[in-house]
Order: structure tokens, then sequence, then C-alpha cells
């Protein structure tokens, strides 16, 4: 068995946990693949994630590698339907080692064909929060063309994404962010733009059929009263107040995002055909992954962090 470099946490906390290290090269069996890993972006609060330190089969994973949706290609297969040299993205399950490293395995049936018209930098941002926006409109929230929809925090890894693909399946669009940020989300497809800092999201109490909540915190507390009566409220950072909710007369779900290549594979041609957009706001070789994820700390522009392994 090979080894590799790989970004590795031996235990569980921020960023000052993390070493660029030798590690042994995973292999696949049966039902997966071996992925010579090209990008893999990150989210900054993995770190502290309960999924990211969970058992696999009862075994401890520590040290465990981060980074769960990546872009790369296929180096060695355990299934049919790819080839050698196949590109592929695709999200990485929370509780196995993730692609912040030279290979990663996955399950082939996880996986989506890179779109040839991205470069592996811009697939990488993808499979999770690409993903997260599809499932929380799409699949939680069953968004119909018309409704009025709110994402807080528009300008976010997820949000860029939510804010596109409301507009795509027909949504009238309001995004909240930095008063910096508005020209940006509306070029996203946001009818409608409310500065975060102004807090004048009081204005507009009762307006929406749905809200997705990519913020947490006091944002998600402000968020119930924003909904109709019926209307949708989808958590992604922690399980939303259910008295609330019932005070409110709304719906309120919480949901973690799976793999789902059907999915991942409708997402990528569309970023591959232009009509959804990829924002980068940062990269870092693999070698500085410590650095990148110290960056969730700094003023930055909108969009994802990248490791470019390759």
């Amino acid at each position: 068995m090979g080894t590799m470099m790989a970004l590795r946490a031996h235990a569980r906390g921020g960023p000052e946990q993390l070493v660029y290290e030798q590690a042994t090269e995973p292999s696949a069996v049966p039902g997966e693949v071996l992925i010579a890993v090209h990008a893999a972006a990150i989210t900054f609060a993995e770190l502290t994630w309960d999924l990211e330190w969970t058992t696999r089969d009862g075994k401890d994973r520590t040290p465990i590698i981060p980074a769960h949706e990546m872009s790369g290609i296929v180096a060695g297969v355990g299934a049919a339907g790819l080839a050698t040299g196949d590109e592929v993205i695709g999200l990485v399950d929370f509780d196995r080692d993730g692609a912040a490293a030279e290979y990663v395995v996955m399950p082939a049936a996880s996986l989506a064909a890179k779109p040839q018209s991205l470069s592996h930098v811009a697939a990488a941002t993808l499979p999770l929060a690409a993903l997260t926006a599809w499932q929380a409109l799409a699949d939680h929230a069953a968004l119909k063309p018309g409704e009025r929809v709110l994402v807080q925090g528009g300008a976010g890894g997820v949000g860029i994404f939510a804010v596109q693909l409301a507009a795509i399946l027909g949504g009238h669009v309001t995004a909240t962010g930095h008063s910096a940020d508005a020209d940006f989300v509306r070029e996203l497809g946001a009818d409608r733009f409310i500065s975060a800092e102004a807090g004048q999201t009081n204005q507009a109490a009762g307006e929406f059929d749905v809200v997705i909540d990519t913020v947490g915190g006091a944002v998600l507390d402000g968020s119930y009263s924003l909904l109709r009566e019926g209307g949708r409220l989808v958590t992604l950072g922690a399980p939303p107040d259910q008295e609330l909710a019932g005070r409110y007369k709304i719906h309120a779900m919480f949901f973690i995002v799976e793999p789902n290549a059907k999915e991942l594979a409708r997402l990528a041609e569309m970023a591959g055909t232009g009509k959804l957009r990829a924002v980068i706001s940062q990269t870092f070789p693999l070698a500085e992954g410590q650095k990148a994820f110290e960056s969730g700390q700094a003023a930055r522009g909108p969009g994802k962090t990248v490791l470019v392994v390759r």
C-alpha cells in the first residue's frame, strides 16, 4: 500500500489541529472508486461537526481528513460504468475521510461526471454547496414557480447557489447579506436585496412562502416571523425551534445534505452550460490547508474556498 500527502486533524478543534503530512493511500473495495483529487472545496465549520468525527463500522477514524466536495480523475476502478481517466465530482460521506488529500475513495454511486467546460477548482464547489441548496429548495421546501423565497446569506457558499436555483425554479427571490454584496447577489438572480446590517428584514414580516436560512443564530431567530401562515422554513445550521414555528403557524425543518448522483449530475449540467455559476472566493495549495481553514476568520470575497491538490 502506497503513501500520499494529506491534510489531517488528530483532535477535534479548529484549524490549529490540522497537519499536512504523509498518510496511507486508501484502497477501493468493490463498488468504490479510487480518485486522484485535483481540487477540494472546504467548509470552514466542518472541523466542529459531530458527523466529521463519527466512527465508521465502530472504528475510531482519527486522524480525520476534511473537505467533502471534490473534483478529480478516476485512478482505480472497483465498479462498473467508470474508467480510469474519467473526470468526476462527488460529495464524500461525512463519516469517511474527505478529499483534502492526493487520493480519496468513494462509492461509484455517489459520483457524477465533471463538465468539460469547468475547471476542477470550479467543479469542486458543486457537490456540497450546490447540492445543499438544491435539496433545501426542491426536496424539502418544494418551492413552486411564482412563490416568494428569501435566502438568508445570499453571498455565502450555499447562499450563492440557493439564490440562483430559486430563480431557476421560478421563485421570486429576495436575499439578505452585507451591503457590499448587493449588486453581486442581484447578478445571481435576486429580484431584491435586504441589507443585514440595516436590520431591514423586520419590514418583510409575513411576506414569504419559503425562507432558506444559511446563517443561523440571530438570523434564524428572526426568520420565523418573515413567513406567511403555512410557509416553509428550511434551516441548514441547526434544527429550528418547533415551539416558535407553531406560534407562527409555519412548517420548519432541518436537514443534512446527502450524496445524490442524479441531482449532482443535473447541477453539473447546469454549471457546464453556464446556467449555474460557480463562484470561487480564494484558493490555497493543499500544503497550505491550515491557512485555508484559518482564512474563515478574515474578510474575503463571496464564494467557496478551494484547496488545489494537483
